[in-house]
């Protein structure tokens, strides 16, 4: 009977003094507080990680899209021309990186009558003069790739636009 009186006695003082961690502790081990620390820091890096994989998987896809955009343009024989070889004074910005080209004028006067033909369809126009005196019309800016081509292709179907229209690529 003094027996059990005694395992009963320890058994409550153990619950009393906190149980497993109480005997952890003084043994050095982790308590449980500590171990649902550890538990929480890992989910918080594993969260972190998958956020950086999902960050990387959406740059391989917009990489992956602009290759396919890419060989669809080459494919099509389209033409894409940078700004290097065509802009003017190195004071002279764009504000988007690919513009689609419905027209390149030697008269002013043609060039604001192509862009106003865009602008009475719904798309805004920006002149851009070139070294040679010409001003080009370009209309559809983006800074995709992916999308300009396909602004392309669906201006193609507009009646002011014209057949050999082009990507400016503004580098």
């Amino acid at each position: 009977m003094k027996r059990i009186m005694a395992i009963a006695a320890l058994a409550a003082s153990i619950c009393l003094l906190g149980g497993c961690d109480f005997f952890r502790q003084l043994a050095g081990r982790p308590t449980s507080r500590d171990i649902e620390a550890k538990r929480l820091r890992i989910e918080r890096e594993a969260e972190a990680h998958q956020r950086r994989l999902d960050s990387l998987k959406l740059v391989q896809k917009q990489i992956s899209d602009s290759l396919a955009t890419l060989d669809s343009l080459r494919n099509a024989k389209e033409s894409m021309v940078s700004t290097r070889q065509l802009a003017t004074s190195r004071g002279y910005d764009l504000p988007y990186r690919y513009y689609v080209m419905i027209g390149s004028f030697s008269s002013p006067a043609n060039a604001e009558r192509q862009a106003g033909k865009a602008e009475q369809a719904g798309y805004p126009a920006t002149r851009i003069p070139f070294r040679n005196g010409f001003i080009a019309v370009g209309v559809c800016p983006s800074n995709s790739l992916t999308e300009v081509y396909a602004s392309l292709r669906k201006l193609r179907s507009e009646r002011f636009c014209p057949k050999d229209a082009w990507i400016l690529n503004n580098e």
